[in-house]
């Protein structure tokens, strides 16, 4: 391994009363592949906001190049050649692909307007689209793109300021399994040009993959280092949390009833020509699995009332019902948990309380005023059953990690008794241990009669959690899988449109 070109000697971040880094060292050398690691909390943002000089550590020295520092500014950390691929994503929906990569980076023609060269832009783009293989043009509203190919076009725009370092944000949370391996070349083919990565991922296989080594953080400290040829999830996992995780598929407690979902031959917008059909039952959990693009999404919004159905039909419990809305959908008792649950599931800037009752507003109202007190009572009761780690339930949303602001958007559902529950990517950039709390919730819903379709990208998760599968391909379900019939050939062969 060739010398370090950055060096994090003792970094200790310090906030009123919480410690979030304490005397935390690494290094990155040129080439490098680093999967940084830990539950959420555990102080990997932190971490990473010292190292693109957004805040400034309490105490310790950062070497770029030899050269010490005590702290970097965010042009600092620029000039270095250290680029962020956020989990959030930073884009403009009005803007096309390319406008998006350059933003104020612009070529632009001469003279006193100073007007964007939209030709030039369009070619800078071009070759940083055919690195990463995508289907799309430079000229492709971002609107019209799907989450996973705004994910890509994020990893673009870091690609495009020529990074010696590239760290990358839960890079993969919202890509299947075959853009997830054509990110994994294209870090490949950064670490062969020279370039170094920090990959920070909840999914362990992909470490295994592509890291050189993995850095582990557990409430900020750094509990250690493991090299290449000691990666395995199993020991990450125990760094991590200090303890075994169990396995992830825990049978039911009796075997499935009758079906209280049936969805026939259910058309949407996105697949005219293709049709649905599915059943679950009650204590079941159905995993729905299939490339993004299949139609998954696209049936969990038109369940829920949110898209109508050109044609089909829907039944609760052996009646036809019509959802029209989700208020419809609601009063059935079906619910959805959708996959952006900052942008589709929460109020972020109202408190855990005030989340928990808005589906349910009018259960809380006295004399056309919301009992405050009752809400509170109710919000308690959720946050200590799922176990939401905030200071009280007064905390607003936007300031939970991702496994706590899932609680809450699972907790609103939870205090309305659903029948269905329909979760969509329901562990996206969420920690092993928040993970493995919700899957022991989803478990236990199904012991008390709920039924469940899980809309999961993770190949891992969908089969370690469901009791059954359905694959969809192109709008339509390509086959079914039972226990005995899981593997990650079955799903991918039926993602693809081929029989098992």
């Amino acid at each position: 391994m060739p010398e370090p070109f950055l060096e994090l000697v003792d970094i200790s971040k310090d906030y009123p009363g919480v410690v979030a880094l304490d005397r935390v060292s690494f290094s990155v050398s040129p080439g490098e592949v680093i999967a940084l690691v830990g539950e959420n909390g555990a102080g990997k943002s932190t971490l990473m906001r010292v190292l693109g000089g957004v805040v400034a550590p309490s105490g310790g020295v950062i070497r770029i190049d030899g050269i010490e520092r005590r702290s970097l500014d965010v042009t600092d950390a620029i000039k270095a050649g250290i680029a962020f691929v956020h989990q959030e994503l930073n884009l403009f929906d009005n803007l096309d692909v390319a406008a998006n990569v350059f933003i104020g980076r612009e070529p632009v023609y001469g003279g006193p307007l100073r007007l964007v060269d939209r030709k030039r832009l369009h070619a800078q783009v071009q070759p940083l689209l055919d690195r990463l293989g995508v289907e799309f043009a430079p000229d492709t509203l971002l609107a019209d793109l799907s989450l996973a190919q705004r994910q890509l076009v994020e990893i673009m725009k870091a690609l495009s300021l020529n990074a010696r370092l590239v760290i990358m944000d839960e890079p993969t949370s919202s890509l299947t399994l075959s853009e997830t391996e054509r990110l994994l070349r294209v870090i490949a083919g950064l670490k062969a040009e020279g370039v170094s990565i920090i990959f920070i991922t909840h999914r362990l296989n992909e470490v295994v993959q592509c890291a050189d080594r993995a850095v582990v953080l557990r409430d900020g400290h750094m509990v250690g280092a493991l090299t290449r040829a000691e990666l395995s999830p199993a020991a990450m996992i125990r760094l991590m949390i200090g303890r075994d995780l169990k396995s992830l598929y825990v049978p039911p407690a009796a075997p499935p009833g009758e079906a209280v979902l049936d969805i026939v031959d259910a058309v949407t917008d996105t697949y005219p020509e293709s049709a649905v059909s599915l059943q679950v039952r009650r204590g079941e959990i159905l995993g729905l699995a299939g490339l993004i693009g299949s139609g998954r999404t696209e049936l969990a919004r038109a369940i829920f009332g949110v898209d109508r159905l050109q044609r089909g039909a829907i039944r609760l419990d052996g009646e036809p019902i019509q959802l029209t809305s989700p208020r419809a959908a609601i009063a059935q008792g079906i619910y959805l948990i959708p996959e952006d649950r900052k942008g589709c599931g929460l109020l972020l800037d109202l408190s855990i309380a005030e989340n928990i009752s808005l589906p349910d507003l009018t259960s809380y109202l006295r004399l056309w005023l919301v009992d405050t007190a009752r809400e509170t009572e109710n919000a308690k009761s959720q946050r200590e059953r799922l176990k939401i780690r905030a200071p009280d339930v007064a905390t607003t949303a936007g300031a939970l990690s991702g496994g706590n602001q899932q609680k809450v958007v699972l907790a609103k559902w939870l205090s309305m008794r659903p029948k269905v529950l329909i979760f969509d990517e329901p562990t996206r950039g969420i920690d092993v241990g928040a993970k493995q709390e919700i899957y022991d919730m989803l478990r236990r819903l199904t012991d008390a009669g709920v039924a469940v379709l899980m809309i999961s990208s993770d190949m891992e998760e969908v089969i370690g959690v469901s009791d059954r599968i359905a694959v969809m391909h192109e709008g339509a379900i390509s086959g079914f899988l039972e226990r005995s019939q899981f593997s990650e050939h079955n799903v991918l062969q039926l993602a693809v449109g081929q029989a098992v």
